[in-house]
């Protein structure tokens, strides 16, 4: 089976690859602030997906010691997309997915 070239590319060892959309969505990037100064706490962040299907994806994004590297950890406990986030330019608690 033949596939478009558009959708093709060559991999770090120069592998020909072809590029296939596995779902599609929406997301969520959080970053964790202190609730009294809201000065950033820790340089990590938390990426949430949610499938057009409804499924949900959750990831922490931590730093590496590498400038420019980062590492997804699947976490342990996972809270769905029922909690709420601050949002700093409305100042009011809303639904990651409204």
């Amino acid at each position: 089976m033949a596939v478009p070239k558009e959708v093709l590319t060559v991999s770090k060892k120069g592998k020909v690859e072809v590029r296939t959309l596995v779902r599609r969505g929406r997301f969520v990037l959080i970053e964790y602030r202190d609730p009294d100064t809201l000065e950033r706490m820790e340089n990590k962040y938390k990426l949430v997906l949610k499938g057009d299907d409804g499924t949900i994806e959750e990831y922490f994004i931590v730093p590496l010691s590498q400038p420019g590297r980062r590492l997804l950890i699947i976490p342990k406990e996972k809270k769905g997309d029922k909690l709420l986030v601050w949002n700093p330019e409305t100042k009011e608690a809303e639904p990651m997915f409204p």
